[in-house]
């Protein structure tokens, strides 16, 4: 069985709106509470991991005496809740995450309800939620039929939009296909990324970049608006939408450019790079961040398995820009000015497409071994 979300533009009424903001209320509240809970029962066993894991944690119904309006709200959420804390803790306890945060108002407002005895429907520009009826969607594809809805997440952005996620269940087991066409891709601070075939970049238009010199002004006249104002309001919508536009303009691209390569090549070869340190030790943050390439691989990767197809991480020590992709000599050092690739054997390419080669090579070489 697999798994795969459909995203949805929300258009509730006045009425609906008023429910969904006490709802992600709610759902805050609850969360925030079994939290404060938790952690003061973890600070008074923290030295004695067996009597902790006996505790019996708070669940949501706890509260609904003491809070009679937490029962005007969906249950379902609210145990959703106490889901997600509970995987918080569990990736605190293996060491995954950090301790578990308290919620914020302004961090974002989300919750997520499950399907139970036909409580969430697809209508005809609808959909059918606990607590709100009928909801108006702009449902711009279709969901196949053998899709199972699992499960619906609802949001509202900065900017006061509402979208659904549906979350939806179904068999799937794609033919592996035998592969022929492979590309190797290196990760390019100009393009987004380098292949091996042409040695050409994906001209990815940075668009943070390019809004950088509007958003600046705007969050400047941003700082000057007293806050909590009503111009303040006014200031801050227009500066989260330009947010909300870069990030809509980079996903848009990402996703194209992935799909074009899942149609061209049966495996794509990648560097598995730490992108959170490349940007730290070489104080590219921004750069880096405006590429977005987990996002962009994140893409590549579920667009190539949903096909049959393969995407090899090859490692991120492996030296592909020392290496000569004609001679097979490495290099000692090689600094970042250096953008032309010289080899003592006489070879003379651009240095990112001599990278892919070595990618592309390494991941035939991986190939091989499976």
């Amino acid at each position: 069985m697999a798994n795969k979300a459909y995203k949805f533009r929300l258009y509730p009424t006045q009425e609906q709106e008023k429910l969904l903001a006490k709802t992600f209320g709610c759902v805050r509240f609850v969360y925030n509470k079994m939290l404060a809970e938790r952690k003061e029962t973890y600070e008074q066993f923290k030295g004695d991991k067996e009597a902790l894991k006996k505790q019996k944690f708070p669940t949501p119904a706890k509260y609904k005496e003491e809070f009679a309006w937490l029962k005007e709200v969906d249950s379902l959420a609210l145990a959703n809740a106490q889901l997600n804390l509970q995987k918080a803790y569990k990736n605190f306890f293996s060491g995954r995450a950090e301790f578990p945060k308290f919620k914020n108002r302004k961090a974002g407002q989300s919750y997520t309800t499950n399907v139970v005895n036909g409580n969430i429907m697809l209508l005809d520009g609808y959909i059918k939620l606990p607590k709100l009826k009928l909801v108006k969607m702009k449902q711009h594809r279709e969901i196949p039929s053998l899709h199972i809805v699992k499960s619906c997440t609802v949001s509202r952005t900065k900017t006061g939009k509402y979208y659904v996620s549906i979350l939806t269940e179904y068999e799937h087991q794609p033919v592996q296909k035998e592969v022929q066409a492979v590309v190797g891709l290196d990760f390019s601070m100009n393009g987004l990324f380098v292949d091996s075939e042409e040695g050409e970049t994906a001209n990815y238009p940075r668009f943070y970049r390019q809004a950088l010199e509007k958003l600046a002004k705007e969050q400047r006249i941003l700082s000057r608006r007293k806050k909590g104002s009503s111009r303040w309001h006014k200031q801050r919508l227009k500066v989260a939408k330009l947010h909300e536009k870069i990030a809509n303009q980079r996903k848009d691209f990402l996703h194209k450019e992935s799909h074009k390569l899942v149609k061209l090549y049966d495996c794509v070869v990648i560097e598995d790079l730490n992108m959170k340190g490349m940007s730290q030790a070489l104080h590219f943050g921004k750069s880096v961040a405006d590429h977005a390439w987990g996002m962009f691989t994140t893409f590549l990767g579920y667009k190539l398995e949903e096909q049959g197809k393969k995407l090899i991480k090859i490692d991120k020590w492996f030296p592909s820009s020392k290496t000569c992709s004609c001679c097979g000599q490495v290099k000692e050092s090689l600094s970042l000015s250096e953008r032309k690739f010289h080899c003592d054997c006489g070879f003379v390419a651009d240095r990112d497409w001599n990278a892919s080669i070595n990618i592309k090579r390494e991941g035939l070489r991986l190939l091989a071994l499976v």
